[in-house]
């Protein structure tokens, strides 16, 4: 402890140019992602079908999905500047402090004497902070929805849906998100300097608390899940989870149709109750041998324990930010260099150690990459093991023609944005050659 409290002097220097240093790690993260979008958007320029691909897509297909690829490029490149535009503008004019200050001046008229103090005013500044931030994207999100993804049929819902979803996403955060951080800041408040090991252990529960109550309370807030019918695509899943001890408790189809055309399957729960979701766009565009062999790939993550791994990972990470969190709690010179001459509030200072992490994200980001792609290579590989390996390349190439996913990319582009290999690297792990897995 003596280390950390050394370390947070060291820290807290009067004058140190903090908003600086933070907006220049902003500027250097989006310069970085950029120049890789940039060589991305090259790749997706290219009208020859990859080699590795030559036999297996059609040209049509091929040219469809980098005409997809470009939009979306396109849009990223709006998005992501638009974003360090408002990150930017939110730091250098100090629009903390103005809404802090504004909170407060809300809550000293209206709120009873009682819920004036710190967490409340925290939880009135969550919301309002949440909502801004949310509205100032809207128009990015229905623009992408209602033009881009539209202008390729992907697009599915309504726009009643869509601002009905926005409306119940913000109830929800604030439901949800407002004891949560009334625990966070209690939390802190009382065990001082350590709060690390019990914020740890608090967050812990709350995953926990979360996983079990997603799928009864909130999931059927924006989807209907259904039991899966009767029939061989049951029977063989279930087989197949009998074969695995995997410990099947639900089995469900998931209206993912009234959003978007794209497909997925996936399973979540606890360790000894999971359920597995699939889309009933996957079950309408696929064979069902298809959609096992995509489950076996997904069971394969359960099985050679990928998602006990990412998790523990996860965790790791969670204790060592509260841990670097506990060195600028109280650093005076950070408050006052975002406008907060008077006050250090727990929830504001936790927003801005989020900026300072930028360079350790975009490290971690990469290694967990890293680690996700050679976890879908045992996943695969695991699906190979027992039988799948045709069904498996089968559907790996219609699900990438159907959702018109990327088909190929700048090696530096994928090694940082990517947790899934691209196809033809997936497809050369299987042994797919010439139409056949050999």
């Amino acid at each position: 402890m003596d280390i950390l409290g050394n370390l947070a002097q060291f820290l807290d220097r009067p004058g140190f140019p903090w908003k600086t240093l933070i907006i220049g790690f902003g500027i250097s993260q989006y310069l970085l992602e950029t120049w890789l979008s940039v060589r991305q958007h090259h790749k997706l320029c290219e009208d020859k079908v990859p080699k590795a691909l030559d036999g297996v897509v059609s040209k049509q297909d091929y040219d469809k999905a980098q005409a997809y690829g470009r939009a979306k490029s396109k849009f990223g490149f709006i998005s992501s500047f638009y974003g360090q535009l408002t990150n930017v503008g939110t730091i250098h004019f100090d629009l903390l402090p103005k809404l802090w200050g504004l909170t407060g001046l809300w809550m000293s008229r209206y709120a009873p004497i009682g819920f004036r103090g710190e967490i409340t005013h925290s939880i009135v500044f969550f919301v309002a902070f949440n909502l801004a931030g949310n509205l100032a994207n809207m128009p990015l999100q229905y623009y992408k929805n209602f033009v881009l993804e539209e202008k390729f049929g992907f697009n599915k819902q309504t726009k009643k849906l869509f601002f009905t979803d926005a409306i119940r996403t913000q109830l929800l955060i604030a439901a949800l998100g407002s004891p949560v951080l009334a625990g966070f800041l209690k939390i802190v408040s009382y065990f001082g300097g350590n709060f690390f090991y019990y914020l740890w252990l608090f967050i812990l529960g709350v995953q926990t608390f979360l996983v079990t109550v997603y799928p009864i309370f909130i999931l059927p807030m924006f989807n209907k899940l259904t039991p899966l019918e009767d029939g061989k695509l049951k029977s063989e899943i279930e087989a197949l989870a009998t074969r695995l001890n995997f410990p099947l408790k639900h089995l469900y189809v998931i209206d993912g149709s009234k959003r978007s055309a794209h497909s997925n399957a996936y399973f979540y729960g606890l360790p000894w109750s999971k359920q597995i979701v699939i889309y009933d766009t996957l079950i309408e565009k696929s064979e069902i041998s298809e959609v096992v062999a995509v489950l076996a790939h997904e069971l394969g993550h359960w099985k050679e324990g990928h998602t006990t791994k990412q998790f523990a990972v996860s965790q790791f990470y969670t204790f060592g930010v509260f841990v670097m969190f506990s060195l600028f709690i109280n650093n005076r010179s950070l408050f006052q260099a975002f406008g907060f001459e008077k006050s250090m509030p727990t929830m504001i200072g936790f927003l801005i150690f989020g900026d300072i992490l930028t360079p350790v994200d975009t490290v971690l980001k990469l290694l967990m990459n890293i680690m996700s792609r050679k976890f879908e290579y045992e996943a695969d590989a695991f699906a190979v093991g027992l039988g799948y390996e045709k069904d498996l390349a089968k559907s790996l190439i219609k699900l990438q023609v159907q959702n018109l996913s990327t088909m190929d990319a700048d090696y530096l582009y994928s090694a940082y944005h990517f947790t899934h290999p691209i196809l033809p690297e997936r497809l050369r792990e299987l042994g797919w050659k010439g139409g056949k897995v050999e």
